[in-house]
């Protein structure tokens, strides 16, 4: 067709199923959208729940301004903290260069509880996944499914590190990741704008990722780019010089870990299902809308369902 304006298109035939086939259709489409924002709510929540217990042990240390306070005694819990995790935190907060921190415990340079940039050998030419940078999300730690491509230049990385943006406007945006969706002790790579941090023994590795989430650490990372206009970029030496306040009893790692872990693994499979419904639906859409596949009986479908 040499050319082709409004009135072509507007002559077009196309195949209009009845009015109950469409509603049995729109049913179930729906039906798998609300199934997919049902997955990615509970993901924010998981997510919610996991940083506003990282904000209060390690920034805010509230079990320790519980005991300061009095609104904790030996043999009681607050709502969310069983007792014997009380006794894993000090009992005052003393004065430091950085201001009030639990009595015991030091600040630390984020380098001391976090390798940044670890190596990872993948030769050139090997095909593994590849994550790109539009594939980070801006809210959230699950990124787009990864794609296999041959390794050429780029940040290597493995389950349990994270990813972050270090480019404007990527940074500022929030692009950040925490990796759970590669194969059991696979390699993968991306862009050479990321950042891996990857928690050092005992530090949970979810630890990583909320730091990287957390807003002062980000407002660090932001005030300390440099380059021209347009390209600037924060270095990892300067993420990596990041205080972090260190706990005196390692114990207190593993007990983390034992609130965060299933957190990010339910977070996980919700978003592994999201991916196969969106994919299902995606499928579905056009053979249902062209009449590749019928609905049988969509009128009894629908009474069924109460519609």
């Amino acid at each position: 067709m040499p050319n082709l304006n409004t009135s072509i298109l507007g002559a077009c035939p196309f195949v209009e199923p009845p009015i109950e086939e469409q509603r049995a259709i729109a049913h179930i489409l729906g039906t798998l959208d609300d199934k997919i924002e049902l997955n990615r709510k509970q993901n924010e929540t998981l997510e919610a729940m996991a940083r506003a217990l990282f904000k209060a042990w390690f920034v805010d240390f509230e079990p320790v301004r519980a005991k300061m306070e009095g609104r904790w005694r030996r043999g009681q819990s607050l709502p969310g903290l069983p007792v014997h995790l009380y006794d894993l935190f000090p009992d005052r907060l003393v004065e430091s260069e950085l201001g009030e921190i639990p009595e015991g415990w030091e600040w630390v340079p984020a380098s001391r509880l976090i390798e940044f940039n670890p190596p990872e050998p993948l030769r050139k030419g090997t095909v593994a996944p590849y994550i790109e940078m539009s594939a980070l999300p801006t809210s959230g730690s699950w990124p787009e499914p990864p794609v296999l491509r041959p390794f050429g230049s780029g940040m290597r990385f493995r389950n349990g590190d994270t990813l972050l943006a270090r480019i404007t406007p990527c940074l500022e945006n929030g692009k950040t990741a925490f990796v759970q969706c590669l194969p059991d002790n696979a390699v993968g790579w991306g862009s050479t704008e990321f950042i891996v941090m990857r928690p050092r023994h005992p530090v949970p590795k979810e630890f990583g990722y909320l730091l990287a989430r957390d807003e002062a650490f980000r407002a660090h990372a932001i005030r300390s780019m440099t380059g021209t206009s347009g390209r600037q970029r924060v270095q990892a030496d300067s993420v990596a010089a990041f205080p972090v306040a260190m706990p005196s009893n390692e114990d207190l790692w593993q007990e983390f870990a034992r609130v965060v872990s299933p957190a990010f693994k339910s977070i996980k499979a919700n978003a592994e299902t999201v991916e196969t419904l969106a994919q299902l639906r995606d499928t579905l859409l056009p053979k249902l809308i062209s009449g590749e596949l019928r609905i049988a009986d969509a009128e009894d479908f629908l009474k069924g369902r109460g519609s």
